[in-house]
This record gives structure tokens, C-alpha cells and sequence, in this order.
């Protein structure tokens, strides 16, 4: 195993095998005692895109929130979906499947784009035009400020998608997607999230997906893949502590020191991880 390889593995807390239905039970415990310990507390908030991710935390969540309500009597506990498209949703119907398998006790659906552009049009009125990549990144934390809105209405706390293969990549926006309260999906790497929808259920079409964050409008639909330049085998592989190829390894690491940044709480004078970084 490389020396980086090794690191990564253990800082992300990547097990080599996993037992899904261990991994399942584990994972609702984890939303339940966090709300048990913050007693303010009284709803998860959660935006569902219909790809992989948010569907397996959405339906980890919404068990969690039934058994706590069943366990503690208390129904003011609840599981809110947010739909948050950009317009109209070409891949609307798989967001709607991911909602009929999570079957949230609440769910609601805020366009963002009257928002972003409101925001853009704002920029281009100071001369300060808005690139396509860039704008892709204003959505990502519009979704984020309205999650937040909803949580802050109803006692609630903002769930993360976040998980090994995305966090080895940076592949987020920080304080976009990759902001968060929990983050329920952490240690799991690509193939181990399937393993845990396909446990729970869910429908092929929602874990055989092909991963796309679809936030630029001139690539719309741009598979994961294809923008990190290596597959999520070969990062599930990287992450598992198995062999990949020594391009593949390069490209998975390089990733990794480009967005330290992302996985760092903001700096202050008194951190040394800005110098490492400057170095790296």
C-alpha cells in the first residue's frame, strides 16, 4: 500500500469489507443518540437529488426519526425531504422515486433558481460576470442556505451526504454541499453505499445511477468520472487499500492534497495546516 494511501484509508476510516445490515444499524443509531444528546433538537433536514448519496441518507434518516417517535412517544419528531431543483430537473424522475422509497414525513420542493439568478444578474449589474463553473457553486450553497432555512424553522439540524469516496476528492462545493450538521454516510465508499441501498431495498435504478452532479449548465449531466478524471472503482479500490493502477493512484491523491482545504474547519493564526498545505 503507498505511504499516502495509508493515511487516507485511516483518516477517512475506510474498512477494507463491510456487513451492510451491521453498517445500517449502526449508522441509524448514530442519527438517533445525536438528537438524544441535543434535545433542541427535533427534525432532520435533508435535500434529495435522486442520486446514490442522498437517497441512502434520506432513508437512514427517516428510520432513525420513526424509531425515536415509536421509542419515545414524542411525535414532534420528523424527517424533512427537500426537493431543490435549478429550473426543471432532468433527472425529475428519479428524485421522485428517491421520495417514494425514502417516504419522508415531509416533503417540499423549492425552485433555487429564481435565487441564483437574482444573484448573477446582481453580479453582472457591477461589471463582475458569473463563470458557468462558478455559478454551479452558487447553486450548491443556495440549496444549503435553504436547508438551513427549513431547519431553522423546525428545531432542525442539517444532514450531509458526504462520504469516503467524495471526501478523498473534494468532489463538493465547500459550504455547499459539503455543509452540514452530520454527515451519516462518513467512512462508506461508493460500492458500500450500493451494498447498503440494495440491503434496505431500494430500487436498482437509484444505486446503479450513473453519479453526476449536474450543476454546470454548459456540461449538464457531467458524470463524476469523467470531471475527476479516474472512476469511483478505482477510488473505492484506493480507499479499500487494494492496488489501482499508478495513474489512477496519482490522480486519486493529487485530489486529495488539492482539496485539504475543504476538510479543515476555516484557519486561524494559531493553525499550522496552512503552512502544510503551502508546502503540498
Amino acid at each position: 500500500m503507498r505511504p499516502l494511501q495509508a493515511e487516507i484509508k485511516k483518516v477517512l476510516a475506510v474498512k477494507e469489507t463491510i456487513d451492510p445490515q451491521r453498517e445500517i444499524d449502526m449508522r441509524v443509531s448514530f442519527l438517533k443518540e445525536y438528537l438524544k444528546q441535543h434535545p433542541f433538537l427535533k427534525t432532520y433536514v435533508l435535500g434529495i437529488s435522486g442520486g446514490q448519496d442522498s437517497t441512502l441518507a434520506g432513508k437512514l434518516a427517516q428510520i432513525a426519526i420513526a424509531e425515536l417517535r415509536e421509542e419515545t412517544g414524542d411525535d414532534s419528531y420528523r424527517f424533512i425531504a427537500v426537493r431543490l431543483p435549478h429550473g426543471v430537473q432532468a433527472d425529475e424522475s428519479d428524485a421522485q422515486a428517491a421520495l417514494s422509497f425514502i417516504q419522508p414525513d415531509e416533503s417540499y420542493a423549492i425552485n433555487i433558481e429564481p435565487a441564483v439568478s437574482a444573484m448573477v444578474a446582481t453580479f453582472a449589474e457591477q461589471n463582475l460576470p458569473i463563470g458557468d463553473f462558478n455559478k454551479g457553486n452558487i447553486k450548491a450553497r443556495q440549496r444549503m442556505i435553504v436547508q438551513y432555512a427549513i431547519a431553522g424553522e423546525r428545531q432542525g439540524a442539517v444532514i450531509g451526504t458526504d462520504h469516503a469516496a467524495e471526501s478523498v476528492t473534494g468532489f463538493y462545493t465547500k459550504f455547499g454541499d459539503g455543509a452540514s450538521d452530520i454527515f451519516p454516510l462518513a467512512g462508506l465508499n461508493k460500492r458500500q453505499g450500493r451494498s447498503l441501498l440494495k440491503t434496505l431495498a431500494a430500487p436498482e435504478s437509484l444505486y446503479l445511477k450513473v453519479p453526476t452532479a449536474d450543476l454546470e449548465e454548459n456540461q449538464p449531466m457531467l458524470p463524476d468520472e469523467v470531471a475527476l478524471g479516474v472512476t469511483y472503482d478505482e477510488i473505492d479500490d484506493y480507499l479499500e487499500g487494494k492496488s489501482v493502477s499508478e495513474a489512477a493512484a496519482e490522480q486519486i491523491e493529487r485530489h486529495y492534497l488539492k482539496s485539504e482545504h475543504k476538510r479543515h474547519l476555516p484557519i486561524t493564526p494559531f493553525d499550522t495546516f496552512w503552512k502544510k498545505e503551502l508546502k503540498s
